[in-house]
């Protein structure tokens, strides 16, 4: 499919309707079986939704397929497909909407759910581990509307880190990996990402379901504070060194 990017730069920070343009072009190329270069407020990311565009992704990446990728969802998404109690969902909700903070979710999966049967079973495959789903929550305004799109639109989509695996997130077009680029058909470049930093962490990652942490990333700290503060819940918080 791919001949030579788009690529969208908007002078300063995007107002909402790049935004809303930006996911919609992102949407329709995805839709159309082609690969997308997001900006992330954790770091930039790259989505598709077809198998093919799902093994192109693993290969430029040079990722084992062991290693799942992310679905694209919201708040709507979380609250429909992961299998969370009301206290383990009250503690996502305030570290993503009353703290403001990103954080990767995984919880088990609804699997009989109609959203995720519309997806390919390679592609399924690749998005879940051991019955779990991830899902990145509040990443910035352009991963939030594409995720509205979404599941307004019941078209799922997946996505991971746009990088070379074990080589660190990137955080500007610039800085991308010319494998990378060179396998998007679209190229959204809002400048540096938001949590941008030095040792090239992305999102932190927690499992909800078995309470423990993944992966230690950005804002790793705060996200402790408020749920050791206000839940009384114990969340295993050492770390296991696993990439998703």
């Amino acid at each position: 499919m791919r001949s030579e990017a788009a690529v969208t730069v908007p002078h300063g920070p995007p107002e909402a309707g790049q935004i809303q343009r930006d996911a919609q072009r992102v949407f329709d190329v995805v839709c159309a079986g082609g690969v997308a270069l997001i900006p992330l407020d954790v770091a930039y990311a790259l989505v598709a939704a077809t198998p093919a565009a799902v093994r192109r992704i693993y290969a430029a990446k040079g990722r084992d397929f062991s290693k799942p990728m992310g679905l694209v969802g919201g708040l709507a998404a979380h609250e429909a497909l992961h299998d969370l109690d009301g206290t383990r969902r009250a503690m996502v909700h305030a570290v993503t909407v009353r703290h403001n903070l990103p954080v990767s979710v995984v919880a088990p999966l609804r699997q009989d759910h109609a959203y995720v049967q519309r997806l390919d079973e390679f592609v399924r495959r690749q998005s879940t581990l051991d019955g779990t789903l991830n899902l990145l929550l509040n990443a910035g305004a352009l991963r939030t509307e594409l995720a509205r799109l979404c599941w307004e639109y019941r078209q799922p989509m997946v996505g991971t880190s746009a990088n070379v695996s074990m080589t660190g997130s990137c955080y500007t077009v610039q800085g991308m990996d010319s494998a990378i680029l060179a396998i998007c058909d679209e190229v959204v470049d809002h400048g540096e990402s938001k949590y941008h930093n030095p040792a090239g962490l992305s999102s932190t990652i927690i499992d909800f379901g078995a309470m423990r942490v993944v992966r230690r990333g950005v804002c790793f700290d705060r996200i402790r504070e408020v749920l050791s503060a206000d839940f009384s819940a114990s969340i295993n918080w050492n770390a296991i060194p696993v990439q998703r």
